[in-house]
């Protein structure tokens, strides 16, 4: 390794690997990339070997993105390596800081998940097959990493250093955090307090949203499908759309309602909230105009799926973490040794607040921390 350069990692876990391809999406700042950092670790776009990283000293990266949440033992494994290997882990989009998709899993205990793979219509499985971690063939001994009982996100199996939320993150955030490690390295700049979250704001993504707000008074949520027309200047909410804006960190730009899609909560928890979930429901609750228990109970039989709706992107990370099933198969299991066997888990590493500052980097104007 070059010394005058800051060294860079990235990798992925369980998720989709939007979050590298967001990353490639730089376009010509890929480049300054390349230039400014020695890219060490990155199987994304460049062939790297576990042994590679063993091999470094300790701390010897500047700057890791790591991005998706923890399902395997392969998962587990390279967290606790690069965690070790890192000066700057950074917990990079929805699927390492919430859990996003992927975490809806844990609704379910590993056997379902399974069957629900290899016993699907479209599975050809007639013998009802099933991987196995180790398997002993003639040419030698295959294994697979093990499936873990419940998913996690990164900083429920080591501490990181900052948060940087989204599905992925927006461009210009990943380029600004670029530019604030290389002004770190050249003396220029300090980095954030540990524990912030980085690329986005303390409030919500309503406050981003031009859509005019009024008054509001749902007696039934509606699917976009299901409307004749849509009122392209009106909160959807206000339009009977479930949206999760209200509970949702400020930091995308409010797009997809610009768009005139809903916000699906890929940004998590706006500052101070433990929970997505539970904020999204007080905040439906509370413009939801019905008086008696059974008006109540036809309000929110019109939500299709309310735990998909509410939990879309931050199960793994919420209070509740997972369903029944995955905590009774975790607890045979007793594999997680980052989860207490009474299931209640810190929602922050030790020594990092729950409500840490954020700092909006890439927003004009803004360059320094907030509370």
């Amino acid at each position: 390794m070059t010394p005058e350069r800051p060294t860079f990692a990235m990798c992925w876990a369980a998720s989709c690997g939007g979050c590298d391809i967001a990353v490639l999406n730089s376009g010509p700042r890929l480049l300054d990339l390349a230039a400014a950092f020695e890219v060490v670790f990155w199987p994304c776009v460049m062939d790297a070997k576990y042994r590679d990283v063993e091999a470094l000293p300790d701390r010897a990266l500047d700057l890791t993105l790591f991005s998706g949440s923890i399902r395997t033992s392969e998962n587990l494994a390279l967290a606790r390596l690069l965690r070790r290997k890192s000066k700057t882990l950074v917990a990079f989009g929805s699927c390492a800081n919430d859990g996003c998709i992927p975490g809806l899993a844990n609704l379910s205990d590993p056997a379902a998940i399974l069957a629900a793979a290899c016993d699907s219509p479209s599975s050809d499985n007639p013998e009802g097959l099933r991987p196995v971690p180790r398997w002993e063939a003639p040419e030698g001994v295959l294994e697979l990493p093990a499936f873990e009982p419940i998913l996690r996100t990164l900083d429920q199996v080591v501490p990181v250093d900052y948060r940087m939320p989204g599905c992925p993150p927006e461009g210009h955030r990943i380029e600004a955090l670029i530019d604030l490690v290389l002004a770190v390295h050249a003396g220029t700049a300090i980095m954030p307090p540990a524990g912030s979250t980085i690329g986005a704001g303390d409030t919500t993504c309503c406050d981003e949203c031009p859509r005019r707000r009024g008054i509001k008074q749902i007696r039934a949520f509606r699917r976009l499908q299901d409307l004749a027309s849509l009122d392209p200047d009106l909160c959807l909410l206000e339009q009977g759309i479930v949206c999760s804006g209200p509970a949702t960190r400020d930091g995308c730009g409010a797009l997809c309602p610009q768009a005139g899609a809903p916000c699906a909560g890929c940004y998590g928890p706006p500052a101070g909230a433990l929970d997505q979930g539970a904020r999204l429901l007080s905040a439906l609750a509370s413009v939801v105009e019905a008086a008696e228990p059974a008006e109540v109970d036809a309000v929110v039989e019109t939500i299709p799926d309310p735990v998909g709706q509410l939990y879309r992107f931050g199960l793994a990370g919420s209070l509740l973490r997972a369903g029944r099933p995955a905590w009774e198969a975790a607890t045979e299991a007793d594999g997680l040794g980052a989860i207490p066997a009474s299931g209640v888990a810190p929602a922050a590493p030790p020594g990092i607040p729950l409500a840490a500052p954020s700092v909006q980097l890439g927003a004009p104007g803004v360059a320094e921390a907030s509370r």
